[in-house]
């Protein structure tokens, strides 16, 4: 299971058939007056389809790096075009003023604000266009408001939802080393002041509405901002090479992929797939190697064949996809 250009072009496809679908639409937004009342499109001129606006970021993601990936595919061109003509100057300006609304400052926090970081990244990745300095003013902004909120953040959230803070400081660490080295050296800080202690992990999990793995989200963080990583996994999931536990190396069963809540399951095993992968890259010879692939192997098949099918999974799912089967190549997305 790799990326090559078919699949490229059918998530390609997948996300070009939601990033502008405005209908249905889910709000992050606090009413404080009936001028608040608008269309997506008016509220976000860039990010105002994919049902909700950090889902319409991360299918943007999603679409640059198969642009960066496979430029050759049919896709790429109508990828560039939409582009040019989202990531304009006026267009970033109407989404910095959506965050200077009154009661906006908990505005996708954090899970959005980490995809836009990542969002920004990548950008920066396609020389031949200005992407990246339409969207830096935004970046800037949400790196300002990580910088405020993780020092007042006295506990982390451990939920595999959006609301989980490893996630989005793992976006944010990968934008910010080379632009915010306050904003880097923070995220470091707070990882191992968090989670630098945790031992012995029960892995109770998955919740029912759950796309995210809260044992697995903090050990990628610790891979990439503790120096004593393997040793820490040791203590952290003790039994992993016996097959315990159990709960964490069993794919998730997903009863009914028409209700949005039930579908986060697929992104469960999605990103469970991409989490074990990249950390096997930080364990050398681990005992624990043969199980960590196989369950990353088995978690991407249960949920692969399920990308598209029901909008409510169809609208975010493919980015799970492509980072499972990136980080299964040895290619962690940059």
């Amino acid at each position: 299971m790799r990326m090559d250009p078919e699949t490229a072009a059918r998530f390609a496809r997948i996300a070009l058939g939601h990033v502008g679908k405005e209908y249905p639409q889910k709000l992050d937004q606090v009413l404080v007056g009936d001028e608040d009342l608008l269309p997506p499109r008016e509220l976000h001129p860039i990010f105002y389809g994919s049902f909700d606006w950090h889902s319409c970021v991360h299918g943007w993601w999603t679409l640059l790096t198969i642009r960066r990936l496979f430029p050759d595919i049919p896709e790429s061109a109508e990828i560039a075009a939409l582009a040019d003509s989202s990531f304009t100057t006026d267009k970033v300006a109407a989404e910095l003023a959506y965050l200077d609304r009154p009661l906006s400052a908990g505005f996708e926090r954090p899970y959005g604000w980490g995809w836009l970081l990542y969002l920004h990244h990548e950008t920066a990745r396609h020389e031949d266009r200005d992407w990246a300095g339409r969207l830096e003013p935004l970046a800037r902004a949400f790196a300002e408001r990580f910088k405020a909120y993780l020092p007042k953040l006295t506990y982390p959230i451990r939920v595999g939802t959006h609301f989980n803070t490893a996630f989005a400081m793992l976006l944010a660490r990968r934008w910010s080393i080379h632009r915010d080295r306050d904003l880097s050296k923070l995220i470091s800080e707070r990882a191992r002041s968090w989670f630098l202690n945790d031992r012995d992990c029960q892995a109770w999990e998955p919740g029912g509405d759950e796309f995210l793995s809260p044992a697995l989200t903090e050990a990628l963080l610790l891979r990439h901002t503790s120096s004593s990583f393997p040793a820490w996994f040791d203590q952290f999931l003790p039994r992993l090479a016996e097959g315990e536990p159990a709960s964490l190396l069993t794919p998730a069963i997903v009863s009914d992929r028409s209700d949005g809540k039930i579908a986060h399951l697929d992104g469960l095993n999605l990103s469970r797939a991409w989490a074990f992968s990249q950390i096997a890259l930080g364990l050398g010879g681990h005992p624990a190697l043969p199980i960590i692939r196989d369950a990353a192997t088995r978690h991407l098949e249960a949920s692969l064949p399920h990308v598209a099918g029901d909008y409510m999974g169809e609208h975010w799912l493919a980015t799970f996809a492509l980072l499972a089967l990136l980080a299964m190549q040895g290619d962690g997305a940059g």
